[in-house]
């Protein structure tokens, strides 16, 4: 028989922190806690590859793991001293998931489950406190209501509002015992009312119902939804963790509570954190009551009248802080923890790497080399690269002026403008249509995670910093601010009220998570600060990181972003860009509507200029750098109109006769124009085309050469090769155009040509190529598509449901498809420097920003990577990630 269950807690630990693959990251860490002497409840973990079991079992757990839960169940009631349904003294559970990484809120939970009419009885006997065992059941048929029986949990809160409104408390703490009994009535009510059925009585039927239910919450549409937008295979599955309930709810002695070890927003060394005196864990991540602070200090800086924990329960909080330590400085990481005061004893719930933003990720990082826990590779491979999007782009003017209508708490830092939106399914809606959108929630829950993708921030009116739209936000970067408690949401009316002012859906407002702020309007920005620890960062990791990053530009202005952000050169620069420009756009289409050579000639003349002016510029800023420019890539029809008013104006504008439009536009037409006459082609049918942009290259570089001094190196791309003798010729043609501008210059430059590999057919016939070539550009925006048979922009309406069901790991035209286009880059790379040993080799798609990606290319030992402006600092930390991994 398979061991399946895992046994923790009670001076017992059946595995240990290495083994999240199979424990889960949960169980793996109570394990953990448990085995270095920690006070954690009793408990077991049902490892993860019986959730792919349940599954295969149509929904049922295989009987031997059945047998395994029960054995280890007998272990916590020895611990605990408690008999699981026994009326005079119950064992109460919890029944948790415990993913391998962290999928905060995505899945379920149940509480005080044991409890039924006979048990609560026997729980307030033994505790002494009836209020107490009341409460913890009617949250309990709340939760598994809710959870296991999937009934509509507003069905129950309504019931708690009216309870409260008859009673004439605000708070749930305000209801005494025969309330509370009263309340337990009316749940049993609506359960057998909306089920059909009585609640169960029977704990061990509620116990394989909840096991089930958090199997089950694996594949909902929220859990997929987060594991889609974090690359977490469907095939991980999770553990579930069944463990001795403790209580925080049992009075004024007793408390529950989240904490960071540091801050996770700022990254700052202070303990971070909230709670809630005679309360369970949902309450403080739900957001059902807005919580205190953890330390004084916070409370003061909050300007906050409730007591912190550090002045309600000093005795406690110094075993807290105690604990803190340890786990810090055993993980080396710092810690998002979970913990329950019991009449004034300390339990942990659970402890792992605590999610942060970047700035705060960069600054924990830098910190901790300098405190001696981690070295300098390990700190490089801490920091998410893809995470440094958060700190690339601009925050909120401070200078600004801000029309402020309400504060609320700094959950997630970073600002965001944009209209209002009241749900999840409006702001996703809304997203794809290009707007930007801030989701305005009463509280979030796990089933708006699609909604708080799509939206460029969250203003919640309820719900601390440790709740789960502050938790969920700071993991995706998004600006939150949560606890505007001064906001009224009218859900009906889609408007919210503050400061006396009603906004609508649609309306514009900011949010600066920063600071807490909602402001009526846009505010200003400014560019985002790049020194301090990330420039420590930076440079710990170029000197680990082998490849160069390049970047994707051809505006000066994107070079100088680019070079600011520390690319090392152009690794793609479309020409046909700047063809679009009003002063030239009339001489491309005379060029394109000519009907002979001369005639192309004539108008590429007065192209000429322009073109080396844009080259010069675009030198002048990458002085002493490589610089890759691709010859004209897209068929000539896309320069042209297609509709009569716009023939009609480039008749005018040409002097051409409108029937010779028409007629040449018509002579132009391709039904498939992107396999169509485009790149190389045209410069083999129309080589004076190729002819100007060689020469304006040599000539820019050149001058700017001998302005400077410092000469940049020209690296000429063919784009769409596919047989070695199209590259010979066209680099034949090039190699002439140099040699005619260094004979007229009295100036010799070193330059290479070379071409984009971007069908598959040119992949597979890299041997011959590379004779013709001084460097292979690996286009995969197109060699994906060529591969696939798959158009980029028309992709998304199926690729979605194509990752869903496993046909591809992740979208291909995000991160590089290992299997198909990867073996293509592989065979290329391997074929062509077979043929010439030190060819250069690089990747120019969307991909050359991609960490993923950037592995796979640190993999097959490519020279370069190259990507957008914005992105060149992620390229850089993955880079040198990807170089720490292989070594």
């Amino acid at each position: 028989m398979t061991k399946s269950v895992y046994k923790f807690g009670g001076g017992l630990a059946e595995g240990d922190a290495r083994q999240k693959e199979l424990l889960g990251g949960k169980g793996a860490n109570l394990a953990e806690m448990a085995g270095i002497g920690l006070p954690v409840p009793p408990g077991l973990t049902i490892a993860t590859h019986v959730c792919a079991a349940y599954y295969d079992a149509g929904g049922r757990l295989p009987d031997d793991v059945q047998e395994q839960v029960l054995a280890a169940l007998t272990f916590i009631e020895a611990t605990t001293g408690k008999n699981f349904g026994d009326p005079a003294n119950p064992l109460l559970v919890s029944v948790r998931s415990g993913a391998r990484v962290s999928m905060p809120g995505m899945m379920d939970t149940v509480l005080n489950l044991g409890l039924n009419d006979s048990t609560v009885a026997g729980l307030a006997a033994a505790s002494g406190n009836p209020r107490f065992a009341w409460d913890s059941y009617r949250r309990f048929i709340q939760m598994y209501g809710d959870v296991v029986l999937e009934l509509d949990h507003y069905l129950f809160e309504d019931a708690l509002e009216i309870a409260k409104e008859d009673k004439g408390v605000s708070q749930d703490t305000g209801l005494d015992a025969g309330d509370l009994q009263a309340l337990v009535a009316r749940y049993k009510a609506i359960v057998e009312q909306a089920w059909g059925k009585p609640f169960p009585q029977d704990p061990h039927e509620q116990l394989w119902g909840a096991i089930g239910a958090v199997f089950g919450s694996w594949r909902s549409d929220r859990a997929r939804t987060y594991r889609r937008l974090n690359d977490i295979p469907e095939s991980w599955g999770t553990a579930v963790n069944v463990q001795a309930m403790v209580f925080g709810n049992l009075g004024d002695t007793s408390a529950t509570g989240v904490a960071f070890t540091r801050d996770p927003s700022t990254g700052e060394r202070a303990w971070y954190g909230e709670y809630l005196i005679n309360a369970q864990g949902e309450d403080v991540v739900a957001g059902i009551r807005t919580p205190q602070y953890l330390t004084m200090a916070a409370r003061e800086k909050a300007g906050a009248k409730a007591a912190s924990m550090e002045e309600a329960m000093p005795v406690v909080f110094t075993e807290l802080g105690k604990v803190f330590d340890l786990l810090e400085g055993h993980y080396r990481d710092m810690q998002d923890i979970e913990f329950t005061v019991e009449d004034n004893r300390l339990w942990m719930l659970q402890t792992r790497a605590g999610k942060r933003t970047a700035r705060a990720a960069l600054k924990i990082a830098v910190d901790m080399v300098g405190e001696g826990l981690i070295t300098e590779a390990e700190a490089v491979l801490r920091v998410e690269a893809s995470a440094l999007d958060q700190l690339l782009h601009p925050t909120l003017d401070p200078k600004a002026p801000r029309d402020v209508i309400a504060r609320g708490l700094p959950a997630s830092p970073g600002a965001a403008s944009g209209t209002v939106v009241f749900d999840s399914d409006t702001a996703e809606m809304k997203a794809k249509l290009g707007d930007a959108v801030i989701l305005v929630r009463t509280e979030t829950s796990p089933e708006d995670i699609h909604g708080m993708h799509a939206a460029r921030g969250i203003l919640t009116a309820r719900g601390g910093m440790t709740s789960h739209a502050a938790v969920v936000a700071r993991g995706m970067g998004r600006p939150c601010v949560s606890g505007a408690g001064s906001i009224s949401i009218d859900l009906v009316g889609r408007t919210f009220l503050a400061g006396g002012r009603r906004i609508a859906e649609g309306e514009r407002i900011t949010i600066d998570g920063a600071t807490g702020e909602v402001m009526i309007g846009d505010v200003a920005t400014v560019e985002p600060d790049l020194s301090g620890d990330f420039g420590i960062l930076m440079l710990w990791a170029d000197k680990h990181r082998r490849m160069k990053v390049r970047t994707n530009a051809e505006t000066p202005a994107d070079c100088r972003v680019a070079r600011q952000f520390g690319a090392e050169g152009i690794g793609l620069c479309r020409t046909e860009h700047m063809f679009f420009e009003p002063s030239r756009i009339t001489a491309v289409r005379r060029m394109i509507l000519a009907e002979d050579t001369a005639g192309r000639e004539e108008a590429l003349a007065e192209l000429l200029p322009e073109q080396r002016a844009d080259f010069a510029e675009i030198f002048r800023v990458m002085a002493g750098l490589p610089c890759t420019i691709r010859l004209l890539d897209p068929p000539l029809h896309e320069f042209l109109p297609h509709d009569d008013a716009g023939f009609v104006d480039v008749a005018a504008a040409t002097g051409l006769s409108e029937a010779l439009v028409r007629r040449r536009i018509g002579e132009l037409h391709e039904f498939n124009p992107m396999l169509g006459h485009r790149g190389c082609r045209l410069g083999i049918t129309y080589p004076e085309i190729y002819a100007m942009q060689a020469r304006a290259i040599f000539e820019a570089a050149v001058m700017v050469a001998q302005e400077t001094g410092e000469a940049v190196v020209p690296e000429v791309m063919v784009p769409l090769v596919a047989a070695p003798k199209e590259l010979e010729l066209t680099k034949a043609a090039i190699d002439a155009e140099a040699e005619l501008v260094f004979a007229a210059s009295g100036t010799r430059l070193d330059y290479l040509v070379g071409t984009m590999i971007e069908l598959p057919r040119a992949a597979l016939r890299a041997a011959e190529i590379a004779h013709s070539a001084e460097f292979f550009s690996f286009g995969t925006n197109d060699l994906t598509q060529t591969t696939l048979g798959i158009s980029r922009d028309d992709a998304a309406r199926f690729l979605g449901p194509y990752v869903e069901k496993g046909i591809y790991p992740k979208d291909p035209f995000v991160s590089i498809d290992e299997e198909g286009v990867g073996e293509l880059v592989a065979i290329a790379a391997e074929r062509g420097r077979r043929t010439k040993p030190d060819l250069k080799l690089g990747i120019c798609g969307e991909h050359g920003g991609d960490p993923a990606s950037i592995l796979f290319c640190e993999g097959l030992g490519l020279d370069y990577v190259s990507c957008s402006p914005y992105r060149v600092p992620i390229a850089r930390l993955a880079a040198a990630q990807a170089a720490l991994k292989k070594r």
